[in-house]
């Protein structure tokens, strides 16, 4: 089972490719909304914000998110370190319910690039 120290590590370096990328995956990253992401096994939730194309964790806490943010990501602490190293497909995953992604219709448009 993944650490939270994993997973957090696991949001910089999608953070720092999200900042590296360009063209239509930039672009999606350029929005500027509050972000949580909920690991369910671990029952933790980082908040932050989408910003500049970055992940901005401002917060760690225990328990599901505590407000509603604007973009909202549900998964296993595994699974989230899993896309990220690139082992696990985000849109499959999602499609199969393994994974939850919340948001405006607009802001899930724009997000299909990052899909």
């Amino acid at each position: 089972m993944a650490t939270i120290v994993e997973c957090r590590e696991a949001l910089k370096k999608l953070s720092d490719n999200l900042a590296a990328a360009d063209g239509e995956v930039r672009g999606a990253a350029a929005l500027d909304r509050t972000l949580s992401c909920h690991l369910t096994d671990l029952d933790t939730t980082f908040t932050g914000r989408l910003a500049d194309g970055r992940i901005e964790v401002e917060d760690t806490v225990a328990g599901p998110p505590p407000g509603k943010a604007q973009i909202r990501l549900r998964m296993t602490g595994d699974d989230l370190v899993a896309m990220v190293d690139g082992r696990l497909n985000f849109a499959k995953a999602w499609a199969s319910g393994r994974v939850g992604l919340e948001a405006g219709f607009r802001d899930l448009l724009k997000l299909r690039a990052l899909l």
